[in-house]
């Protein structure tokens, strides 16, 4: 309660003037763990209430299902800073489930179009809800990340189109002149293969007057029940910091914590209080695989299932169970198959429900997805960590309204990122993951 009145005494300061407050920093721990804690009862806008005033408007782009909103949502529930007015998607599933939960327009354009076209982005402003050019605006841009993913190793050579989308991206946000701009993405986006797609964005946003840090965070570290690392760019008019770290290895939330809970259910079976609680209605072959796996944590031993996984030794998760005790695995949108990866279930002889890869994705119960089973799996998937965006959203607070960082704030804060790091960040997590286990 003491962090809420703080932010509340914080917000009104803010909209009587936008400046500067020493000594803010101090509290981004406590504050960070507010807004974690307060995600987890968030609830979808119903109705169409009176906005109280706020000192900052919020446009996301690439907004997907709202993983990265919820985390400025969630913060705004504590204090009211963030007036979400809209949302832009070309997946038209992602973009009706955005607009059901955050009560505002999502436009379904093309990215390309507006950056390219004044008169397209025009339009897309007038579309939002109620959006102001005398108030800051916070743009949020977290663009497809396949096109950076380490699975294209096997076409590496060729160029994927999407990976100019987050050029694209700083070039509309120069246009909007925002306090704030925030990317998320693979770390692939910072590595050496990729990281002329990097610098092209940072020196589009360097141009134009922004100061651009960036970091690579394993979401676990923001109370994430899953291993995900994501690289997250940040870009504002003064010099700032980047989001510290909230969780230890030691401290990492668990599959137990997020799902151990919820009422067992049979494969394709929908509980009769929960729609969302349904996994995929698995063939009997592959039921037998499964029943073939121990418990919490095995893997498929030698032999079962289909032959050719005994030859490849990368398909070693595959119908692996998930540990009770330890985040889960990178959830993506194939976490719905059980033959994709270590997404079986810890006990039960099935893989992951709507419900359970939600929760260990982050995403508050209240969140409502629509869209088929494939297509509520897909925003899942694709969706930035609501926990991880608890950290950027109050990060982004705590920076705006804080003065820029001394020398030595900045020798005590996380590192930015400047040169590509490996080729191959999957590799690197790899090891990160084993020196971990061994320690």
């Amino acid at each position: 309660m003491k962090v809420e009145k703080f932010l509340k005494t914080m917000h009104l300061e803010s909209i009587k003037n936008i400046g500067v407050h020493s000594g803010l920093r101090s509290h981004k721990t406590s504050i960070t763990k507010a807004v974690i804690d307060r995600l987890t009862c968030w609830s979808p806008v119903k109705t169409k209430k009176t906005i109280t005033e706020r000192p900052y408007q919020l446009l996301d782009f690439f907004c997907g299902s709202g993983g990265m909103s919820l985390g400025f949502s969630a913060l705004s529930g504590i204090a009211p800073f963030f007036r979400i007015i809209g949302g832009c998607d070309i997946n038209p599933d992602a973009a009706r489930t955005y607009s059901q939960n955050f009560g505002v327009p999502v436009a379904e354009t093309d990215i390309r179009e507006l950056a390219s076209d004044k008169r397209a982005l025009r339009r897309f402003l007038s579309g939002t809800n109620g959006y102001d050019s005398d108030t800051p605006l916070v743009v949020i841009g977290c663009a497809p990340c396949q096109g950076f993913s380490s699975h294209r190793k096997k076409v590496w050579d060729q160029e994927d189109g999407r990976n100019t989308l987050v050029s694209d991206f700083a070039k509309v946000a120069t246009i909007l002149k925002p306090v704030c701009v925030v990317m998320e993405n693979v770390p692939e986006l910072l590595s050496v293969k990729y990281w002329n797609n990097f610098e092209s964005a940072r020196d589009i946003l360097r141009n134009a007057g922004y100061v651009v840090r960036q970091a690579i965070y394993n979401a676990a570290s923001f109370g994430v029940p899953q291993e995900r690392f994501r690289a997250v760019v940040i870009a504002m008019r003064h010099d700032f910091l980047l989001p510290e770290p909230i969780f230890g290895p030691k401290d990492y939330r668990t599959v137990r914590q997020a799902i151990g809970h919820l009422p067992m259910v049979e494969p394709g079976k929908e509980h009769p209080l929960d729609k969302m609680h349904r996994s995929a209605g698995h063939r009997p072959e592959t039921i037998d695989v499964i029943r073939a796996v121990p418990k919490n944590g095995g893997s498929r031993p030698p032999g079962v299932g289909p032959k050719c996984l005994d030859r490849v030794r990368g398909y070693y998760d595959v119908y692996g169970r998930l540990f009770w005790d330890s985040p889960a695995i990178t959830i993506t949108h194939y976490a719905r198959n059980p033959a994709s990866g270590r997404y079986v279930h810890p006990e039960q002889d099935r893989g992951l429900t709507m419900r359970e890869a939600a929760l260990l994705q982050s995403f508050p119960a209240g969140f409502e997805f629509t869209g088929t089973f494939d297509a509520v799996f897909k925003q899942i998937g694709e969706a930035v960590p609501p926990g991880l965006a608890c950290g950027v959203a109050a990060n982004v607070v705590v920076e705006l309204l804080s003065p820029p960082p001394d020398e030595r704030e900045k020798h005590a804060s996380i590192p930015a990122i400047t040169k590509p790091v490996s080729s191959s960040y999957s590799s690197v997590i790899a090891g990160i993951k084993t020196r971990r286990h061994a320690a």
